[in-house]
């Protein structure tokens, strides 16, 4: 894909620049200077120096007013600005205040002040990344919230206070203002001063006048304001919300988001759109065609890094990216790079929530539709029987919405829109996707940008089956699949509760993507989007129904605790008055969340002459010492089934998933918590297998509590009561979360969070 040159330079490439090298060259380095003076010495007070006097004005010092400023601007939150040099954080859409000292009175007849400011690595007028306020006598800002404006607040002796007004439109990211004094009527005595601080300006859902802008003080204090939620995994009869800290208002985590923006190469002019933004957003959390944030492993190779399952929080992540002078962090699977994504669009302002799918297609061929190729002994054939078909079913997959209008498509199609920076197809050259407005793909308008045919199948792509028929022209007939649908829920964190015990905090919006599995409207919908692609339409012209008189059922499996023997079972029914002869293959395996197979952990095959209106039973048991050694990621086991009836060539074929579930990690909160007052947490469960645990490590993270920590811990015996106890300083008061996690060489992510009500001092 060509690069897009700046506005002005011809056929230029402004990202290969040396001047453009530099600037991201400094930009980090400026970050980890700043990142190393917070921790070391977090009470030094920086002293801008002061300017020699001359006719026109000299600026002595400046002052933004970051803490007062923040608290109408909704940024009170973020660290920076309680850092002892208080950075400014603003949002636009709002005024701010700014005090100037100058080394004399300020004159306004006389004396000409210009505030300047500018934003990339060259500001321009004509881009809107550079803009020139003449200060004059006027008495208040513009009603016009999509342009900047200045006045003069107070002024008192040698002190004058601006208030500045960001309009709505502007660009997010880092701006810097530059101070311009003069005489009347002179040009050749200029004085520039500028000003040292980072100018971070932020989306603002609170603004009407904002893309972004999102009703409802609750809403916006879940998508924007939380620091902490869960990402669901699990399956769709059992989910799981893992605890995660997103850590949005954290000091490494803002720095670190403008060092990827650059590197997502955005034009600084498009930096005020959020379709762009997120858009590139979803592009640089991962790092597989770029030096983003993370990279992604799938095949259980963490020895190099750190596995995504050990992972409590975000925070962790972004400062080990700063530590490491932007070198992508090992590693990420997709419910972390959502939980990432959450953490950037809150800091940046989009509102945003992790959303899972159940079941969630991987359409390799843009067909709408899921193919899976078994040998005649039912074991899946791996590439199909060309070898080049890798679609998948994964168990789940984690993505992100953000809330914004959507001026470049028809009314109507604002609101959520889906972004993925999982890395699985290319759009546009570049692994990222979306934003899809959800309205589109509930309606199967597959022609909107961005990537809505790829969300679309990720959610309603029909699973078909093929068996090796001998019969066949092409070697393979279809298989008739039953229940095991695409999309077979889809949920959210509610935005109006937490649950740090159980997950009553679960929101299903299966409904937002789509009507219900096999109704008319859902039919319909995807018949909608395959008249939109025409490679999709050859796969929907499936044959009819032949005599079908015996019914299969795949008994699902709901609840499994670990480390207990579990069965699978198949029951048939013959509905007819007569005999069948009935071939039934039974199997089970363990999977990584995206569906491919890590070990075949069983297989049974039955032959059976079923009787007219009898029934028969086919099950496998499956014991703990068979399965424990070959788990991987999230404990996942995959059932496929597939029958076939002589008599009648009835063919019949089903697939389920499910996981094994975990203890809880136990949290008590010893003593009464109070800000800068040392208090202790005591993490604790029981280890349900009869197997010794080895290399075993607890995490711990709270935002205002405990910075990230990993602590090894010894060996633990079959059966035992684990405890760990770890004390801590809350460093902020009100509700706080607590996140813990145990991980060992045999059982992985024991996790739990509790509340923690901290005291003022």
């Amino acid at each position: 894909m060509a690069r897009p040159n700046a506005a002005g330079t011809g056929t230029s490439d402004v990202w290969n620049s040396g001047e453009y090298r530099n600037y991201v060259r400094n930009m980090m380095t400026n970050f980890g200077s700043q990142y190393n003076r917070r921790r070391e010495a977090e009470n030094a007070v920086s002293s801008p120096g002061v300017q020699p006097q001359s006719s026109p004005l000299k600026v002595d010092l400046t002052g933004f007013y970051a803490r007062d400023n923040a608290k109408d601007h909704h940024t009170d939150q973020f660290e920076l600005v309680e850092d002892p040099t208080a950075t400014p954080i603003f949002r636009r859409g709002l005024p701010f205040f700014l005090a100037v000292r100058f080394d004399r009175q300020f004159d306004i007849v006389e004396d000409v002040i210009r505030l300047q400011f500018g934003f990339g690595p060259k500001p321009t007028v004509t881009k809107g990344t550079r803009v020139i306020l003449p200060v004059t006598d006027q008495k208040e800002l513009t009603s016009d919230k999509n342009r900047w404006d200045v006045r003069i607040h107070h002024q008192d002796g040698n002190t004058v206070t601006f208030q500045v007004q960001i309009p709505a439109s502007a660009q997010v990211g880092i701006w810097r203002c530059n101070i311009q004094t003069n005489r009347t009527g002179r040009r050749d005595a200029r004085n520039d001063f500028q000003c040292e601080e980072d100018i971070y300006v932020l989306f603002n859902p609170w603004c009407k006048d904002d893309a972004v802008h999102l009703d409802g003080e609750e809403e916006r204090w879940e998508y924007v304001l939380n620091e902490s939620g869960k990402v669901w995994t699990g399956s769709s009869r059992r989910p799981e919300g893992k605890r995660w800290i997103f850590g949005q208002f954290d000091d490494v985590v803002l720095p670190a988001i403008m060092y990827l923006l650059e590197l997502s190469k955005l034009k600084h002019a498009d930096r005020g759109n959020p379709v762009q933004m997120a858009r590139a957003i979803s592009a640089v959390i991962n790092a597989n065609d770029d030096n983003g944030l993370l990279v992604g492993c799938w095949d259980g190779k963490f020895e190099t890094g750190t596995a995504p399952h050990s992972w409590t929080g975000s925070v962790a992540i972004f400062e080990q990216y700063l530590k490491d002078g932007g070198r992508p962090v090992k590693y990420g699977q997709c419910w972390v790079f959502s939980a990432v994504v959450v953490t950037v669009c809150r800091a940046l302002g989009i509102p945003c929530r992790s959303v899972t799918n159940y079941v969630s297609a991987h359409d390799t061929n843009a067909s709408l539709t899921v193919d899976k190729y078994f040998d005649r002994d039912g074991q899946e054939i791996e590439g199909g029987p060309e070898g080049d078909c890798f679609d998948s079913c994964w168990n789940f997959h984690v993505w992100n919405e953000v809330w914004m209008t959507r001026p470049d498509l028809p009314a109507g199609y604002g609101g959520w829109q889906i972004i993925d920076a999982t890395p699985q197809e290319a759009s546009d050259a570049i692994y990222r996707c979306g934003p899809a407005s959800l309205e589109a793909v509930r309606r199967g308008e597959v022609g909107f940008s961005y990537d809505t045919p790829f969300v679309f199948s990720e959610v309603n792509a029909d699973v078909c089956h093929f068996q090796e028929d001998e019969t066949s022209d092409w070697g393979f007939s279809p298989l008739r699949i039953n229940k095991y649908h695409v999309g077979r829920k889809i949920v959210t964190k509610r935005h109006d509760k937490d649950d740090d015990k159980g997950d009553s905090d679960i929101e299903d919006i299966t409904g937002q993507y789509k009507s219900p599995e096999g109704s008319q409207t859902e039919r319909l919908t995807v018949f909608n989007a395959v008249r939109g692609v025409e490679r999709a339409q050859q796969y929907y012209s499936f044959p009819k129904k032949g005599s079908e008189d015996v019914h299969f059922d795949l008994v699902e499996l709901d609840r499994v605790p670990f480390g207990q023997d579990f069965s699978l079972t198949v029951h048939i029914q013959n509905k007819s008055e007569k005999s069948r002869t009935i071939s039934v293959m039974l199997s089970a395996c363990s999977v990584y969340y995206t569906g491919n197979t890590a070990h075949r952990l069983k297989k049974a095959n039955g032959e059976f002459l079923v009787k007219p209106n009898q029934r028969e039973t086919l099950r496998i048991t499956l014991t703990a010492s068979e399965y424990i050694d070959k788990l991987v990621d999230k404990c996942l086991i995959k059932i496929y089934a597939i029958a076939n009836v002589r008599e009648t060539k009835q063919t019949w074929s089903e697939e389920d998933d499910f996981q094994l579930q975990k203890p809880k990690l136990n949290i008590q909160i010893r003593g009464n918590p109070q800000v800068n007052q040392t208090c202790q947490a005591t993490f604790s469960f029981l280890n349900p297998l009869s197997l010794t645990l080895m290399d075993c490590s607890f995490s711990v993270e709270g935002p205002g509590l405990q910075r990230p920590k990993i602590m090894r811990h010894r060996d633990v015996h079959p059966g035992e009561l684990v405890t760990f106890t770890e004390y801590f300083r809350p460093k902020k008061e009100g509700e706080r979360k607590i996140v813990g996690a145990f991980n060992s060489k045999q059982l992985t992510e024991v996790t739990g969070s509790t509340t923690v009500h901290v005291k003022a001092e």
